[in-house]
């Protein structure tokens, strides 16, 4: 790994690509737990250390199988999770995690590589950050995820949003399609939840992208629409085969009402 230090920055460049750290003032709750599965040792070193000065708590581990058994023991906030991994791929992990757990992911993905990207957000990633990328982007990243999955809880003590067949349990993040519970990741939940709330109504690629991701959309950014896809197959279509969500090419998407 190649370290330049200048004017307070730090810019390395290891196997999986570069990574950029400048000098700030984030702090986020030190109870915060991440787990960073990376297979650079080095850059792992770094990002520990630079995610400590942040506030945030910090594990590694450096394989996918290693990466599944940690992420399942429930003890970690978000996951950082690099495509290359050996023993397992970072999607056979994502995937994996998937099954048994909604905790928020973040994937980290080659630079430009936009099939990467899909497949992650395809497999439940709440979204990802291609490679290299600037400290204070993983930083905002980290916390505008963190922030989608307490906002609910924190507007809306026991709430109930009902519409159709489809109920959200707003205190809980649980959501229900006939009473029977379907499986949403935290960022999945915000978008159903922000269509729902404005039913009948278009919602922009760009607002629903502040809404549920907490961040601006970027040029070529396809993540929104990969979340409102799985959001389309996890609650299908309605009764009487029509679709429940509607998409305005170049606009962006509504929930239609019945």
């Amino acid at each position: 790994m190649q370290i330049d230090l200048t004017e307070g920055n730090i810019a390395c460049k290891s196997l999986s690509g570069f990574f950029y750290l400048e000098s700030a003032n984030l702090m986020f709750n030190e109870n915060v737990k991440l787990l960073l599965i990376d297979d650079d040792l080095e850059l792992c070193d770094l990002l520990i250390e630079f995610l400590s000065t942040e506030g945030f708590s910090v594990n590694a581990v450096n394989d996918g199988e290693s990466g599944i058994k940690e992420a399942l023991l429930g003890k970690y906030d978000l996951i950082l999770l690099d495509v290359t991994l050996p023993k397992r791929n970072g999607f056979d992990v994502l995937k994996i995690i998937r099954q048994k757990s909604s905790v928020p992911i973040l994937m980290l993905t080659a630079r430009g590589d936009d099939v990467d990207r899909v497949i992650g957000l395809e497999f439940g990633a709440d979204d990802y950050l291609p490679k290299p990328y600037n400290h204070r982007e993983l930083v905002a990243r980290i916390k505008a995820i963190l922030r989608r999955g307490s906002s609910t809880q924190q507007d809306s003590t026991a709430k109930l949003l009902q519409l159709d067949d489809i109920g959200l349990n707003l205190s809980n993040r649980e959501a229900s399609i006939d009473g029977k519970p379907i499986e949403l990741t935290a960022t999945e939940f915000q978008v159903l939840k922000s269509l729902i709330e404005k039913a009948g109504e278009l919602i922009s690629r760009d607002d629903l992208t502040k809404i549920a991701l907490n961040r601006r959309l970027t040029p070529y950014d396809r993540a929104i629409d990969m979340h409102v896809s799985n959001v389309r197959k996890k609650i299908g279509m309605r009764k009487n085969g029509q679709p429940r969500i509607k998409t305005v090419r170049g606009a962006g998407y509504f929930y239609i009402r019945s």
